[in-house]
């Protein structure tokens, strides 16, 4: 993680990123669009996934961001269940569902992956390094 010098450089903030732009393309057209509840909902738990892991790697410090990078899961894990609402309401259809929902499987295991990966790390983070 030292070379990492921003959270967009992590492969997981990119697929993150193009989920939440992927999510954005359905609400905003067809039936979903009007379903206003379940699109705010699907468009919240979306952004929040890649925003939870921006600001969980900006706080500088392994534990936050483990605790950052688990609420990023949840919101991946919020996310499929609202997908199956919206393929229960007709607003997608199962091909649609099954890649949208593949690919927060993904990011959840991208995201289970990198928290073992920091659990294991001796590295703490920048804000503990100058401190003895």
């Amino acid at each position: 993680m030292a070379t990492i010098k921003s959270f967009e450089d992590l492969e997981v903030w990119k697929k993150a990123r193009t989920l939440a732009k992927d999510i954005y393309d359905i609400i905003t057209a067809g039936s979903l669009a009007t379903d206003f509840r379940l699109r705010d909902q699907m468009n919240g738990s979306s952004g929040s996934i890649m925003d939870n892991i921006a600001e969980g790697f900006e706080r500088d410090g392994k534990a936050e961001f483990i605790t950052f990078l688990a609420y990023s899961k949840g919101s991946a894990g919020e996310l499929r269940s609202q997908l199956c609402r919206a393929l229960d309401r007709n607003h997608i259809t199962h091909e649609k569902f099954d890649e949208l929902y593949n690919k927060t499987i993904e990011i959840g295991k991208m995201i289970s992956g990198f928290m073992d990966y920091l659990r294991k790390s001796e590295f703490k983070g920048n804000k503990f390094k100058d401190r003895t």
